[in-house]
C-alpha cells in the first residue's frame, strides 16, 4: 500500500475536467459525477449540496483511520451538516480479504439502515493492519453494538451478498487512476480535485472554500 505523509500536501486540480467527467461518445465507460457516486455508501448529508466528496477507502487502512481520527470530524460539522456539500465512501480495499469482508459488513448492515453508524463502528475499533481485528465474531459485535438484527446480518455475510460490489468499486477505482488509500475527489459540475492522504482539515478547507 502506497502511504501519503500528512506532512506533504497532494492536491491536484484535474484541469481536463471534460475528459474525465465526460469522456467522449465511444467510449464504453463514461465517468460522470453520477458513476463517480454510485454504487458505494448511501449519500451523506443533502444529495443535492452543490460539491460532493467522494472518499476511496480501506477499513483497515493506517491512514483511513487517521483521517477518520482527526479531519472527518470538523470536516462533516462545517460543510455537509450545513448543506454546502454532500459525503461518498466508495471500496478500495488494499489490505486484502479483511478488508473485503468488512465492506461487505457495512452494507450489510446498510439493509438495515444503518450504514454510517457501521462505517463508524469499524474506524473506532480500528486494530491496525492486517492483525486479525477483522473478523467474523468482532463483526458481529460491532453489529450488536449498533443495533442490528445479528441473524439477517450474518445471513448477508454468508451469502456473500455485497462480494461483487466490493470488488467492482475497487476496479472502478484503479479505472480512473486511484491507487492509494485514502483518495478523494471533490467536484462540481466545473471542476474535479484530488486529496491523496491523510491530511489536515485545513488541506480540506482550502479546496472546498476555491469552488
Amino acid at each position: 500500500m502506497k502511504y501519503y505523509l500528512v506532512a506533504i500536501p497532494a492536491i491536484i486540480t484535474i484541469i481536463a475536467l471534460s475528459y474525465m467527467l465526460y469522456p467522449h461518445q465511444n467510449q464504453d465507460d463514461k465517468v460522470t459525477p453520477q458513476t463517480l457516486m454510485q454504487n458505494g455508501s448511501p449519500v451523506l448529508g443533502n444529495p443535492d449540496a452543490p460539491i460532493t466528496i467522494v472518499e476511496w477507502g480501506d477499513y483497515q487502512c493506517t491512514s483511513c483511520h487517521a483521517f477518520h481520527e482527526t479531519s472527518k470530524d470538523s470536516l462533516i460539522k462545517e460543510y455537509v451538516d450545513t448543506g454546502k456539500i454532500n459525503f461518498v465512501f466508495r471500496d478500495y480495499p488494499l489490505n486484502g480479504p479483511d478488508s473485503v469482508l468488512a465492506a461487505e459488513a457495512s452494507y450489510c448492515a446498510n439493509d438495515q439502515g444503518k450504514y454510517w453508524e457501521y462505517h463508524d463502528e469499524l474506524y473506532k475499533n480500528w486494530a491496525g493492519e492486517k492483525t486479525g481485528w477483522v473478523n467474523r465474531n468482532s463483526l458481529d459485535q460491532f453489529a450488536n453494538t449498533i443495533g442490528i438484527d445479528t441473524t439477517q446480518f450474518d445471513k448477508c455475510l454468508d451469502d456473500k451478498k455485497y462480494e461483487q460490489k466490493v470488488f467492482d468499486n475497487q476496479k472502478f477505482g484503479d479505472g480512473i487512476g486511484i491507487n492509494a488509500t485514502p483518495s478523494f475527489l471533490i467536484f462540481d459540475n466545473k471542476k474535479i480535485t484530488k486529496i491523496e492522504g491523510a491530511q489536515p482539515f485545513s488541506v480540506f478547507k482550502q479546496v472546498l472554500d476555491s469552488f
